[in-house]
């Protein structure tokens, strides 16, 4: 298969759904010669309900710039698959791409059930890691913890950033529940560092460390006169787990002058981006994130309101989104995105009226440059939010990319 072949069976697995578990990722390892147990470079494993993302791109810098060879798995992507999976900074190959998953492809036989989208990807990225003899390696998980593909790998490290109410469905109705399942990724011998969790979140988690007896470290607060490359008070509280982290995971090469600069240097889209003077786009799609959007959103542009493009899927508390984002909204214009699982323009009229925004200005528009168009034709800032989905296709348009639609 050559890449639009494989990218185009790949995205056909999504037929399959989700589905949660850790033996089909440990038959395709095992499949690609590598042990789930021992795979061979150092595995940082990071989990929570936001801010991995983050915290993942930012450990990865602070080790690569001090010329530590790193493998880097994050999901979802924004603009391209090959965004998810990155050897020193640098996105996977078309090339590789195709010949990873033609040959994961002839070896789904082998699991009991048909792989999905998520465990090919995985089991695709570390045998490039592998190949590529990465000398650590960082895993994000896709939802939850305990049975999420990536807990099949043995770790050195786990970090677990935040829990909020996300993926109800999958994961449980309330932040215990959510809790013990991120704590899930916690592994007899491996420490953990946390970020500020909740207090139900904290008992949770430090129950679960205690009970396999390992250590549970809270990470040390960034000094005040450091720089965050990454826009947010919040982007300080993880920056501080990456520091933390990195620091555990190779201590010995790092200098404070040198992770420093990592921090305040580091990028990653999608996290209150700013494209322009008046654009800014934030991944922002559950009420937790909303929060902390919104007050990203006030440190950085004070009292001024904002002129929300908003798209959005299904399985998420968008009430809660918009109840959050009230405070800071001038207009909605409202948009369907590029996923098969979108809302309608009136669901998501309707989720504004539940949260108390119907007295709010509403638009609603086919195009998403249109949307932007008429937003900033009302002069003032522009936010565009709701879905990574949503980020992603305005990050291919504004910069001139290729946009791969994505269900994950």
């Amino acid at each position: 298969m050559n890449y639009t072949e494989s990218i185009d069976w790949l995205y056909g697995t999504q037929t399959f759904g989700i589905k949660l578990g850790l033996e089909n990722p440990r038959t395709l390892l095992s499949a690609l010669a590598i042990d789930p147990d021992d795979p061979g470079p150092a595995i940082l494993h990071v989990a929570g309900t936001n801010g991995k993302g983050s915290v993942c791109a930012m450990t990865e810098r602070i080790l690569r710039d001090v010329g530590i060879k790193t493998g880097l798995f994050t999901s979802p992507h924004l603009v391209t698959y090959r965004e998810r999976i990155r050897v020193n900074g640098t996105m996977i190959s078309e090339e590789m791409v195709a010949e990873g998953l033609s040959e994961l492809r002839g070896r789904t036989y082998l699991c009991e059930n048909h792989p999905t989208f998520f465990e090919l990807s995985l089991a695709l990225a570390m045998g490039h890691f592998v190949r590529e003899r990465c000398e650590v390696v960082i895993l994000e998980t896709g939802m939850g913890g305990r049975l999420d593909a990536t807990n099949a790998i043995w770790s050195d490290l786990s970090v677990i950033t935040s829990i909020g109410l996300d993926h109800q469905q999958w994961l449980g109705e309330t932040i215990r529940e959510i809790a013990a399942e991120k704590a899930g990724i916690l592994k007899e011998g491996v420490p953990v560092i946390i970020g500020d969790l909740h207090p139900e979140a904290r008992e949770v988690v430090g129950r679960r460390a205690l009970a396999l007896g390992i250590p549970c470290v809270e990470a040390h607060p960034l000094p005040d006169d450091w720089e965050t490359g990454l826009k947010g008070s919040h982007q300080r509280e993880n920056a501080a787990l990456a520091v933390e982290a990195a620091c555990r995971l190779e201590g010995e090469r790092l200098t404070e002058e040198g992770i420093r600069h990592s921090v305040a240097t580091v990028q990653w889209p999608g996290r209150f981006q700013q494209i322009d003077d008046s654009l800014y786009l934030d991944g922002a799609h559950n009420p937790s994130a909303a929060e902390v959007l919104r007050r990203t959103w006030q440190e950085q542009c004070g009292d001024e309101k904002a002129h929300l493009v908003f798209g959005a899927v299904g399985s998420k508390d968008i009430a809660g989104v918009f109840q959050a984002l009230l405070p800071i909204l001038a207009s909605v214009s409202f948009i369907p995105v590029q996923s098969e699982r979108r809302l309608t323009v009136e669901e998501m009229r309707a989720f504004l009226r539940e949260a108390g925004g119907g007295a709010v200005p509403q638009e609603e528009f086919e195009s998403l440059p249109d949307a932007v168009a008429s937003a900033q034709a009302r002069g003032g800032k522009t936010l565009v939010a709701g879905s990574l989905f949503l980020v992603g296709e305005a990050l291919g348009h504004f910069l001139g990319e290729r946009f791969e639609v994505s269900l994950q």
